[in-house]
């Protein structure tokens, strides 16, 4: 009988395993997406200045908001600090929602994309994370 109960375990171990590491990929591609924006903000400004003054943000802005951004992006990538590092990355990328709903550009690439790296941060979390799926027993 536990011969059987070992067979019967393995598939969900195995999908288990399947899941840990497709929410280490996506954590993976939201931290790089963040050092990325990070490195940006704070070795090439220039480079998002339009952005910038579209949304109304100085210059000036990106050497206090780049080490903030690198900072969520190294919090979420730390096991043991993941989730206050998601739920700073969260409010980043809200904050960066907010500020293109305000200049009217809802649905806007930007928004988009902050919208799918917040999904995406949670999604990894959850899936890379036994506590987190404890609280919210959704799958696995």
């Amino acid at each position: 009988m536990p011969e059987t109960m070992n067979l019967h375990q393995a598939p969900e171990t195995i999908t288990l395993q399947r899941a840990v590491w497709a929410g280490r990929i996506m954590s993976a591609f939201v931290v790089i997406a963040l050092v990325a924006d990070g490195t940006v903000q704070l070795f090439a400004p220039a480079r998002i200045a339009s952005i910038l003054q579209e949304t109304g943000f100085a210059m000036e802005l990106t050497r206090v908001v780049g080490p903030i951004i690198l900072a969520c992006a190294i919090l979420y990538a730390i096991p043991a600090t993941a989730v206050l590092g998601a739920i700073l990355v969260t409010g980043f990328l809200g904050g960066a929602i907010c500020a293109h709903v305000r200049i009217g550009e809802l649905g806007s690439p930007p928004e988009v994309i902050s919208l799918l790296l917040g999904a995406m941060t949670w999604g990894g979390l959850y899936l890379r994370d036994p506590r987190i799926r404890a609280i919210l027993p959704l799958i696995l």
